[in-house]
């Protein structure tokens, strides 16, 4: 049976069903997900910050996309075990790790080098004291510090991040490539992705890997990349940064020194080639 007489013997109304079945799932997952964080996300506008609780409104915020597509996949009668679970290789996890730091890091080196922030002496001290080594050279404490938060301090960040990203790229972006090509995978999730961060980026305090998972069909470097992100720029590089009045509007996940590395990184992950989608 050659290719042409194998595509002609599928009837044109099961493929609009499948189509559709598509379309229910991802209404019912992103119904669920707003649903899910909404209480969190309630808590945490309560309180009028992202800390409160001890952080856990916001694991379980982050969680709730997870347990939208455990959910989802249960009501259609589907396996969790489904969605790609599969590590993928090392190559994808150690891309994932590093492609924050090259988006990052120029922002804040530029910074510091042009005056526009300064290194945080305070926090340096403060965070000496806290680990116990406060006798120790500035040179050598700031080098363990860096060390210690990016390689123990991604537990933490990758525990949170995992949950947002089993839902977004694990089941969403995987159900998104059924019916849509790679554009349409980015601008639908990406909004899709915005609306669920709207209510705590405008009324809490929150405002100080979808090529990754087509190109390894794993939600694991997706976790990596996302939990790193978190992990250089909240906790290593904005702490090292003193704000010396235009600062916060250059550096951080919404300054705009960040929007143009990212938009380079973006432009030239797009550049490549997008290999053919996996089902």
């Amino acid at each position: 049976m050659n290719l042409p007489t194998a595509v002609a013997v599928v009837p044109e109304t099961a493929i609009g069903e499948a189509r559709a079945r598509v379309w229910k799932k991802i209404a019912l997952y992103y119904s669920l997900t707003l649903a899910f964080s909404g209480v969190f996300d309630a808590l945490i506008l309560h309180a009028g910050n992202m800390r409160a609780g001890n952080r856990l409104y916001v694991t379980g915020a982050m969680w709730s996309p997870a347990l939208a597509a455990f959910a989802t996949k249960k009501l259609f009668g589907e396996r969790i075990r489904d969605l790609p679970w599969r590590f993928s290789t090392a190559r994808f996890a150690w891309t994932a790790y590093l492609i924050p730091l090259a988006y990052a890091v120029p922002v804040y080196v530029v910074t510091w080098l042009t005056g526009l922030g300064g290194f945080n002496f305070d926090f340096v001290k403060k965070a000496g004291g806290e680990f116990g080594l406060q006798n120790w050279s500035l040179m050598s404490f700031v080098t363990l510090f860096i060390l210690i938060t990016a390689t123990l301090g991604l537990v933490g960040t990758l525990s949170r991040a995992l949950g947002e990203e089993i839902g977004w790229r694990g089941f969403l972006v995987p159900e998104l490539a059924k019916v849509v090509g790679f554009p349409g995978i980015a601008l639908i999730s990406g909004a899709m992705w915005a609306i669920y961060h709207y209510p705590v980026l405008i009324f809490a305090d929150y405002n100080a890997g979808t090529p990754l998972w087509y190109r390894s069909n794993s939600l694991w470097p997706a976790a990596i990349l996302h939990a790193a992100h978190n992990l250089f720029i909240q906790q290593i590089l904005t702490p090292l940064t003193r704000d010396t009045g235009r600062t916060k509007f250059i550096i951080d996940e919404f300054g705009f020194g960040m929007v143009i590395t990212i938009t380079i990184a973006a432009l030239l992950i797009c550049g490549r080639p997008v290999p053919a989608r996996r089902t």
